[in-house]
């Protein structure tokens, strides 16, 4: 069990990708193919100009979202994860990908959708408060957030995932809640940035 004030570092990632190429079944799971499913239909528009996921693993829903991106930069923290991710996606060019451990590090540039799935719960409280502060400063106006969490509770998380998006509904700031849908195991909330 993980302490509450702490953020899962990048190590114990690491131990999960050095005993299973695809830990969280990803590529397997019937409970992924319709959470992916879902997860771009809560998309409202067409296409996004510029995009930012946050926590890519082994690049399955990186795949399929590089279709709605004019650019999509996606990080994780584990390189392991990330050499598998950049296999899948190698036939498309307009896809970066980045070792960065979020909220610590960010890009500089500012995007129009940023997609946080299945990695809010990662963060201690105070780093989710980070991420938040970090993703609107980098939102374009009229930029939107994805948030996509699993919700039952996990004992090695510092976080459940309707801890995650019950702070970001209450962080507010400059971000306006436009909808949500809860699922027997995973919740999704769209915000957008007033532009």
């Amino acid at each position: 069990m993980t302490e509450q004030g702490r953020s899962l570092p990048p190590t114990y990632f690491d131990r999960m990708y050095s005993e299973s190429d695809d830990p969280w079944g990803f590529e397997t799971r019937p409970y992924e193919t319709e959470k992916y499913r879902a997860t771009l239909a809560a998309l409202p528009r067409d296409t996004y100009r510029s995009a930012f996921e946050i926590g890519c693993s082994i690049g399955v829903l990186t795949e399929d979202l590089a279709a709605r991106c004019g650019s999509l930069l996606s990080v994780d923290v584990s390189e392991r994860a990330l050499k598998r991710a950049r296999e899948r996606c190698s036939h498309l060019p307009h896809v970066q990908f980045e070792i960065m451990q979020v909220p610590g590090e960010f890009p500089e540039q500012s995007f129009d959708l940023i997609l946080v799935s299945e990695v809010g719960y990662y963060w201690s409280h105070i780093n989710l408060l980070r991420a938040h502060l970090r993703i609107v400063e980098h939102l374009h106006p009229g930029g939107q957030v994805l948030l996509v969490h699993w919700t039952p509770f996990v004992d090695d998380y510092p976080l459940t995932g309707d801890e995650v998006h019950d702070t970001f509904r209450e962080a507010g700031g400059d971000l306006r809640h436009l909808g949500g849908q809860r699922a027997d195991l995973y919740r999704i909330d769209l915000f957008e940035k007033p532009g």
